[in-house]
């Protein structure tokens, strides 16, 4: 039985490795293909920018420590042994969200004097929207330690979070984005938005389908 129960443990271990091991593939990807010029003050791309540069700090700032520190928390073995730690890491993720969800819709939204669609504005405040409440409700649960609710309202705000590498990973590796597409690229992020919460809820009920196998183990 424990033997059974351990190689039900590593398998699904590993097949949460795997699937964060493709995100943080694809924010590297995203974060060299398309945020390269942070690194560059010369870059052509800042006069893109320079109407909302100011605000792009905030934004990434808060969009990083939120999305780079999210996998940690889906760790058992750290909830488990560090439980200060993943209390505080999920703080620093809804005080992430809390800035970079709307600051997002505010740069889309000014980003439209420089020619940006009002679709885009649209899909950002709709993604924004998803990211709030997702997250609101999934800290409310947690505050009434209702935990296994925490988690699975907790992944569907991750899900909607990473709308922000999905469309510009999707856009890099077909080629779209060279030259832009426009049409497509709204395709693209609106079929992100919309994907987002049904993406979370397929890995809540992946999880959900392997926790009584382990505990029957």
């Amino acid at each position: 039985m424990s033997i059974t129960a351990s190689s039900q443990g590593r398998r699904v271990s590993r097949a949460k490795n795997l699937v964060f091991a493709v995100i943080i593939a694809m924010t590297v990807y995203v974060l060299y293909h398309n945020e390269h010029f942070l690194l560059d003050p010369t870059d052509p791309v800042w006069q893109h920018y320079k109407t909302f540069q100011w605000w792009l700090l905030p934004h990434g700032v808060a969009g990083a420590c939120a999305l780079l520190l999210a996998p940690l928390q889906f760790s058992d073995r750290l909830r488990r042994r560090y439980a200060l730690l993943h209390r505080v890491i999920g703080r620093i993720y809804v005080a992430g969200v809390f800035v970079l969800a709307p600051l997002g819709v505010y740069i889309q939204y000014i980003d439209e004097s420089a020619g940006a669609s009002r679709s885009f504005t649209a899909a950002a405040l709709i993604d924004a929207v998803l990211l709030l409440v997702t997250t609101v409700i999934g800290l409310a649960f947690a505050v009434v330690r209702k935990i296994p609710q925490h988690r699975q309202w907790m992944t569907r705000s991750y899900a909607a979070g990473l709308v922000f590498f999905e469309g510009r990973f999707i856009l890099g590796i077909t080629g779209l984005d060279q030259p832009p597409d426009p049409a497509m690229a709204e395709i693209i992020v609106w079929s992100c938005v919309a994907m987002a919460v049904l993406l979370g809820d397929l890995a809540n009920q992946w999880h959900e389908l392997q926790t009584p196998r382990r505990r029957l183990a």
